[in-house]
């Protein structure tokens, strides 16, 4: 067997525990808003409520993942990783075991700390495992996966619930992560990365690396996308019969529609990266379209034919637009210090998804569903400037 071949065999094992992974970090972001009219019912609450409880998750996310980062280049994303999917995967189980909304709320909580572990562990193996001119796909590779996570999610929630009930389908679910994450823990040996020791002589802490205006502008821009993405992802199911008057079911497979053509969107988006070094470019055009494609969902009733193609369309833009995120990032992250950056800016998606939730559902619960959706897109239009400062600061 030739170099080569052993090398994209081992590249090939690290990316399928790191695609694995990160498919469920996503799914399990979207397991609990196709509940959500169930939920409501069952728990008494509002949708302003229910979006609170994916703030706490976002925020426990958001939080935890700047501490995540460090974690993992002291330890090894090799013994964080596995952690976090139990938690992610533990937090779902419990509600099922437990259905109260305080529960729900703590679970949210547990279920945030698991998912913080994800950026900085997944790109630290990236970085160090994979063959430096396989990376780009790497990176390709890991959003897609992530994205079918948040696709495969509302289908598979939504039927496990029809047959066996929405408590038993979050028992399952949750297993079923807990069944990963041991997978994961035995495969260590294809996702170690050996722990950073930073020089006796580097006497600064490590934090104020963080600092510096390229990552602060980082986390910006992230935090703004992310306002967004996540009251897009979460809330579709909810907010389009009201704007669209479609039925659930409909609702849930034009969501569905979404992410996948997210995930097109970020394979097609990996090679335009690599051809192009305007990532801001593409950022700019491809979040400034998705804008437009948000304010037709709202204000325009469609057939359904064009609606699925709008929300299939609206995802394509919005996916084709992170690997070049990623690699505005990947520039700013200085050597031995991958998953410490990673960590602290995709800090502010969750940051953002923390305000999406309950900016959106208070619009729902005002009557207002159309204005959620201008709301989406005047938040990707403010990301589409914040890319260009991102950019210009990199080069300043």
């Amino acid at each position: 067997m030739t170099d080569q071949s052993m090398s994209l065999r081992d590249d090939a094992r690290v990316m399928t525990l790191i695609s694995a992974a990160h498919f469920s970090s996503h799914f399990f972001q979207l397991v609990l808003p196709p509940l959500f009219p169930v939920l409501r019912t069952a728990f008494g609450v509002s949708y302003t409520e229910l979006g609170f409880v994916m703030a706490v998750f976002f925020a426990a996310s958001g939080l935890g993942q700047v501490a995540a980062g460090f974690l993992v280049d002291r330890f090894g994303p090799q013994r964080i990783l596995p952690i976090g999917i139990g938690l992610l995967a533990g937090g779902m189980l419990l509600v099922g075991l437990l259905p109260h909304y305080p529960v729900l709320l703590a679970a949210a909580a547990i279920s945030g700390l698991g998912n913080s572990v994800f950026h900085p562990a997944d790109y630290a193996v990236i970085t160090a495992r994979i063959s430096p001119q396989r990376i780009g796909r790497a990176y390709s590779a890991h959003t897609v996966m992530g994205t079918l996570g948040w696709a495969a999610a509302p289908v598979t929630t939504l039927a496990l619930a029809q047959q066996f009930g929405w408590q038993t389908a979050l028992i399952q679910l949750g297993l079923g992560g807990l069944v990963l994450a041991v997978i994961v823990a035995l495969g260590h040996r294809q996702i170690r990365v050996e722990a950073v020791v930073r020089p006796a002589h580097q006497k600064a802490p490590a934090w104020q690396m963080l600092l510096t205006g390229p990552i602060i502008a980082c986390l910006v821009y992230f935090t703004l996308l992310a306002i967004a993405q996540a009251g897009t992802q979460s809330f579709l199911p909810s907010l389009l019969p009201l704007t669209q008057g479609i039925s659930a079911a409909v609702a849930v497979t034009a969501t569905t529609v979404y992410l996948i053509g997210s995930a097109l969107g970020s394979f097609s988006g990996g090679f335009l990266a690599d051809l192009t070094p305007n990532h801001e470019r593409v950022v700019g055009a491809g979040l400034a379209a998705a804008a437009l494609a948000s304010l037709v969902l709202g204000f325009v009733t469609l057939p359904e034919p064009l609606l699925l193609a709008a929300t299939g369309l609206a995802g394509f833009l919005t996916g084709s637009t992170i690997p070049s995120r990623d690699m505005l990032v990947r520039g700013a992250a200085p050597a031995g210090a991958v998953g410490t950056v990673f960590g602290f800016v995709y800090a502010g998606l969750d940051l953002g998804s923390v305000v999406a939730p309950i900016a959106i559902g208070a619009f729902i619960d005002h009557g207002a569903a159309n204005f959620a959706f201008a709301f989406i897109a005047a938040a990707l239009m403010i990301t589409v400037v914040s890319a260009l400062i991102v950019k210009q600061l990199q080069h300043g």
